[in-house]
């Protein structure tokens, strides 16, 4: 079976809502069974089951490990699931920090990237598609990860305000959408439209030409 590239916005497919309970109990984490039981969900999605079907115990089974083992580490199937999203997801990029322009252009390759990556991979279209038909398990991948990445890119903005690379005079939250929308109108909504090597440049340069400091 073929997955996206890219490990999980971590670099580990570890859980997140149990990690403290096996800590607790003084067991040490097996990365081993934590990537195999991500590695089978998406073997039992990829052949067609759904997410409303899957059981913590048919997990179990189909890998091969006790309950125990997986409630060890999950709280239960939302949190498992939201590792196996995290492990289809590309890592953020490591933004050097030396111009605002330099690391916006960085996380809205990232954007184009995970697109690329989404309409070339059967397994991440469908995993995608069913999340968002559970609310509280959309909602939290939206809150942990999505969020996130807004916040990252307005403290990008605000440290270019800062610096007197964008006016200071602007809303750096309405200016983060006007940077990240274009990129996500053609990556999310708009799937036909083309997501050229240069674009995250072309989007980037656009806006801070009416968003630069006033002479």
């Amino acid at each position: 079976m073929t997955h996206p590239p890219g490990g999980g916005i971590t670099g580990t497919t570890g859980a997140t809502g149990a990690t403290g309970t096996a800590e607790r109990r003084g067991r040490p984490r097996n990365a081993a069974v934590d990537t195999a039981v991500v590695e089978t969900v998406l073997r039992l999605l990829e052949e067609g089951t759904t997410i409303g079907d899957l059981s913590m115990e048919r997990v179990a089974r189909e890998t091969g490990v006790g309950k125990a083992t997986l409630y060890r580490r999950w709280a239960g199937k939302e949190e498992l699931m939201l590792d196996v999203l995290r492990s289809l997801d590309a890592a953020d990029p490591e933004l050097p920090g030396r111009s605002a322009r330099e690391d916006l252009v960085l996380l809205l390759e990232g954007l184009r990237r995970r697109g690329l990556a989404k309409r070339s991979s059967a397994v991440l279209r469908t995993v995608l598609g069913q999340v968002k038909a559970q609310p509280r398990l959309w909602k939290e991948y939206h809150d942990t990860v999505i969020l996130a990445r807004r916040e990252t890119t307005v403290a990008v903005i605000r440290r270019g305000m800062a610096t007197g690379e964008l006016r200071a005079d602007l809303d750096a939250r309405l200016l983060s959408e006007l940077f990240v929308g274009p990129m996500l109108s053609r990556a999310v909504f708009h799937e036909s439209e083309e997501l050229p090597e240069g674009l995250a440049e072309r989007i980037v340069d656009a806006v801070m030409e009416g968003a630069r400091p006033r002479p």
